[in-house]
């Protein structure tokens, strides 16, 4: 079996800024945007949601992170699982924690811990969690 894994993230009508912010603090690239409005799907979204993404692709080196908005009334919260970026570089996790954590809510403060040198968790101003993982050196 040939298994590609990528992400595939909902939004409640902030998935074109949510991109945005990711591909700038995650140093990535929208490669794909489509509205709903320019989909085949237009007929199904609300006047007012014509602008809204149907679907958006960004690139962040070798993993494809998806979304899109939900429709009006349809969206759901997600929980019960993050996104664990890990890191190798220390000077990189403290940047990207803060920047995640704007406007967004601090699960655990980005610290070091028995097994990384830096870890944190924080569910960003979209509703999406992170969790910020800089191991230690193997030995």
């Amino acid at each position: 079996m040939t298994l590609r894994l990528s992400i595939n993230l909902s939004f409640d009508g902030q998935c074109e800024d949510a991109f945005k912010f990711y591909e700038q603090c995650l140093n990535g690239k929208i490669t794909f945007k489509l509205t709903w409005g320019d989909s085949p799907m237009a007929k199904d979204a609300p006047q007012h949601w014509r602008g809204k993404m149907v679907h958006a692709t960004l690139t962040v080196g070798d993993t494809t992170f998806s979304g899109g908005d939900a429709l009006p009334g349809t969206y759901e919260r997600p929980q019960g699982f993050g996104i664990l970026l890990g890191l190798k570089e220390l000077e990189d996790a403290e940047p990207l924690f803060h920047a995640l954590a704007e406007n967004g809510t601090v699960h655990v403060p980005l610290q070091e811990t028995f097994w990384a040198l830096r870890f944190g968790s924080v569910t960003d101003r979209f509703g999406i969690r992170w969790d910020i993982n800089c191991e230690k050196s193997e030995l």
